[in-house]
């Protein structure tokens, strides 16, 4: 039986009052999360999720909430009180089940599925594309080449295809409603992994939400906009920090985007309960 102990990690960084907590997508690893986290001047664990880089793989069939509450274990073996929880696409859908049901500061989604039979296409080619016009990007392209659309059903061994059908037709849309952390929603509007109006439905079903979309972007928005999502992020993260952890005051989430998206406009669209730009 996997436990927390057969997880692999890294763990880096600066402001130990949080800790950001990053989630890969299918298929990927830890390396995948880390030209985030590396741009970031935090506290930062990146997992490789079981089954994924040098995290053991289960010898069971685990579900999205058996990934959230392996995720949770470590964590708290780390003894890490409070978390940003960042996941993409198959990661975020753990980050959506964790959210759930265990505390979190706050959370960033980046083309994160929940609904069942979201579409699946092999997206290497265009993700490859989009990278090569992005100045500064030549070792990120070379790393793609090797992770992005490498790991499919037809690749995956027996348990992880188990595992990949199992997450393919869970839906936790009532348990994406019990959110009630600030959450920041991240999509590119030409993902065809997982539509953008996914992303238009989840912050309709969390309460304290905000979606950006980045125009022109994939499934792999985050690579693809990298430096304006760090901006947004850093921005994200600053907001009401040290009121938040000193004094435990609930911040409005919709005074910070009706602030804040705006300075991006030239990047990106906002769909907000504020309306689009």
């Amino acid at each position: 039986m996997i436990t927390f102990k057969d997880i692999n990690y890294i763990r880096y960084g600066n402001n130990k009052n949080r800790t950001i907590v990053m989630l890969h997508g299918w298929g990927q690893n830890i390396e995948m999360m880390k030209f985030i986290g590396d741009k970031l001047d935090e506290d930062v664990l990146i997992i490789d999720l079981p089954g994924f880089g040098k995290s053991k793989e289960p010898d069971t069939v685990l579900s999205i909430y058996d990934y959230a509450n392996l995720v949770h274990d470590l964590i708290s073996n780390l003894e890490i009180k409070n978390i940003i929880l960042i996941g993409h696409s198959f990661g975020g859908k753990i980050a959506l089940a964790y959210a759930s049901k265990y505390k979190v500061e706050k959370l960033v989604l980046l083309a994160s599925p929940f609904k069942s039979k979201e579409n699946k296409i092999n997206i290497r080619t265009k993700v490859l594309k989009k990278l090569k016009k992005v100045p500064g990007l030549n070792k990120l392209e070379e790393f793609a080449k090797k992770h992005i659309g490498s790991t499919d059903y037809k690749n995956a061994s027996g348990i992880m295809r188990e595992i990949l059908v199992k997450h393919v037709n869970l839906d936790i849309t009532e348990d994406v409603k019990k959110i009630t952390c600030p959450t920041l929603i991240i999509w590119g509007d030409n993902d065809e992994c997982v539509p953008v109006s996914d992303g238009k439905l989840l912050e309709k079903l969390i309460k304290d939400s905000g979606l950006i979309v980045f125009e022109g972007c994939t499934h792999y928005a985050y690579l693809e906009r990298l430096d304006q999502l760090i901006r947004i992020l850093n921005e994200f993260f600053k907001w009401c920090g040290d009121d938040f952890y000193e004094n435990t005051i609930r911040c409005d989430f919709w005074w910070w985007y009706s602030r804040t998206w705006g300075k991006y406009h030239n990047c990106c669209t906002s769909y907000g309960k504020y309306g689009s730009k």
